[in-house]
This record gives C-alpha cells, structure tokens and sequence, in this order.
C-alpha cells in the first residue's frame, strides 16, 4: 500500500505512538490453555504469560488491542513481539517458534493498520515492528563473584537479533523499534543485526531507538548518561531516538531535553503511566499525563509521542489530540552538530 515516507511525515506532524500492550492483554483474563491453542497443546513447559505467543494462538486479541488504539488515533501501532528473541523465549522452550512468532504479529498488525489507511488515506497508519532488550546483558555479569563472566557472547546475541528483526521484515513491518535499552551494547549489536538483515532482504526500512533511564540517577542500567546514550547510537542513520518505560511523563523530561538539544534524529517519548504505585499498577490518568507531556510540546522536544507502562487508548486519545495542536519539533539538518562536537 502507498503510503508517505514516515521519514518525511515525521518532520510535517507529531506522530503518535500507540500505547501498553501487557495492561490491555491482562484484562482478557487469558488461561494456560489460551496460550497453548492446538500448536502448542502438548508443549513441556507452562506457558502462560507469554504474550508473545498471541499472534500465533490468538490472533483476534492483537487485532482487538491494535483497533482500539488505532480508533484512539494512534499513528503507529507495536507489534506484539517485545519479547521475541531466541534468548526470551529459550525461558519456554519456545526457540524453535521465534520466526513464526514475530511474522504473525507483524502480519496482523500490518492487517489492521491497511484497513485504517483505506479507511482514511488523509491519516495514514504504520507498524513498527517491537524489538526488546532480551534478558541478558551484554556489558554486566549476572554474576558478582565473577566480573568478567558473560551470560551471552556478542555473536550469540546479533544471531538472535537478526532472526527476529529479518521475521518482522518478511511479515511487513514499516520501522524497527529497538526500545526500552538498558544496555546499549545489546542495542549496538541489534543494530547491527538489523543492517546485516536489510543486506540479505534487499531493503532497509526506518529504524527508531528508545532507551531508558533506570532512576533518579539519570543512567541506563548499564551506566550511561543520556549524552552517552546518543553518542553510541549517533553512528546509526535513525528515524528517531529516544525514552520510554522506567519513568513518568515527568521526570523523563531533562532528558528528551538532552537528546533534543543534541541529535540530528527525530525524538520520540513514550513514558510510563507515572511511577508504579505498591501494587505495582500505575495510577496517573489521561488528563494527568498529558498535562504533563504539554510541557514536551511547549518546548518543542518531540516528533513522536506515545504511552507505555500503564498507558491505555484513553491516554492515547488524550495525547493525540493534544499532539494534533502542535508543531513537531524541527529536525536538524545532517550537518548540524551533534553531541560532543567542538
């Protein structure tokens, strides 16, 4: 389907993202059995909470979330494969799916973003195909007696990577998302997984990169500042770069406020529901979150938007119109400096 480049749309509006997976799949109540389907009846291990398995066992939930928040007034929708990797899913025995698992997804999401496009070509939708951080590191040992122990070799992992990002290519994605970075030697080697896949594929698709600051302290887990953060990802030809997850609305601001002042790339914020609450839920509403995200737009720091952790189509909807008020922030041209240049 022809669609503008999201690359030029980027710079015209501010794009919206859509919102949390996870909190709209919790509310079907979903069973070990709904997880298991035909495919996998007789699999060895537990499986439920594998959300990644829904494209395969459940389709119509994807399709239902996505519809939703694309009704709300997302521009580009997540597929549901944050954690999609060989290495996730070695945890349920589950190695031997990752292919069909993240081209499922992608195909379902890119179903339903076609179906909004028709509807309205004025507003045209986009899949960005969801790439998490595994749950291995590449820059810490798991283990404190042994410092220099890895869980993970760096080839183990771009081997991981590339099965997963050359899957949601085939299923037709629009752009990768590398999102929620806490070690940005694993995004460095994702990176480097996704060119080597656009090399076998013939094409090379937008790329966005989110990382996330852990607390207060203003790092990635694996230590780095925000300037640190950019300047290890600046190598990279971007669509945008940006936080999500771990912080608020709020407290996420200094630092898009980094990345603005130094980055030739697109921005993008995606923040959490505020910050969990002793349950662990996330209590900021719509009205709460927006007010506070009115200060991005204010200060010009942003051309995509959008929810994670606890962010529901209501909080959606309220940034979309919101957004839709507003100028994106301007991109710098290439030859603009970036961060540490003198």
């Amino acid at each position: 389907m022809n669609k503008p480049d999201v690359r030029e749309l980027v710079k015209e509006k501010i794009l919206v993202l859509d919102g949390a997976m996870g909190s709209l799949i919790q509310t079907y109540k979903l069973q070990e059995e709904d997880f298991r389907g035909e495919r996998f009846k007789n699999h060895s291990v537990p499986l439920k909470g594998n959300n990644d398995l829904l494209g395969l066992v459940r389709p119509d939930i994807l399709k239902e979330i996505h519809g939703v928040y694309l009704e709300a007034g997302a521009d580009i929708i997540e597929t549901n494969t944050f954690s999609g990797t060989s290495i996730a899913q070695a945890d349920y025995k589950l190695e031997s799916a990752v292919y069909d698992i993240n081209y499922e997804s992608a195909k379902v999401a890119k179903e339903i973003a076609d179906e909004y496009t028709k509807k309205n070509p004025n507003k045209p939708r986009y899949v960005a195909g969801t790439i998490g951080p595994t749950n291995r590191t590449l820059s810490l040992s798991p283990d404190v007696n042994d410092p220099g122990y890895r869980a993970v070799t760096w080839d183990e992992m771009v081997a991981s990577y590339q099965e997963q990002a050359g899957a949601l290519i085939d299923g037709g994605v629009d752009i990768l998302m590398v999102e929620t970075i806490f070690d940005t030697l694993n995004a460095k080697a994702c990176l480097f997984a996704i060119e080597e896949s656009y090399k076998e594929r013939g094409v090379k698709l937008p790329i966005m990169v989110s990382g996330t600051i852990t607390d207060a302290s203003g790092r990635t887990l694996s230590g780095q500042t925000a300037e640190a953060f950019l300047a290890s990802v600046s190598h990279m030809d971007l669509l945008s770069v940006g936080f999500n997850c771990a912080l608020g609305a709020k407290m996420m601001k200094p630092y898009l406020e980094i990345l603005s002042n130094n980055s030739e790339f697109g921005i993008s914020a995606h923040p959490n529901a505020g910050l969990p609450n002793e349950m662990g839920e996330y209590d900021e509403s719509p009205t709460d979150m927006t007010e506070q995200i009115q200060e991005y737009h204010d200060g010009g720091l942003v051309n995509i938007i959008g929810g994670c952790c606890g962010t529901t189509p209501e909080h959606i909807k309220a940034m979309a119109e919101m957004a839709a008020k507003y100028e994106p922030r301007e991109i710098k041209s290439s030859s603009s400096c970036c961060v540490n240049c003198d």
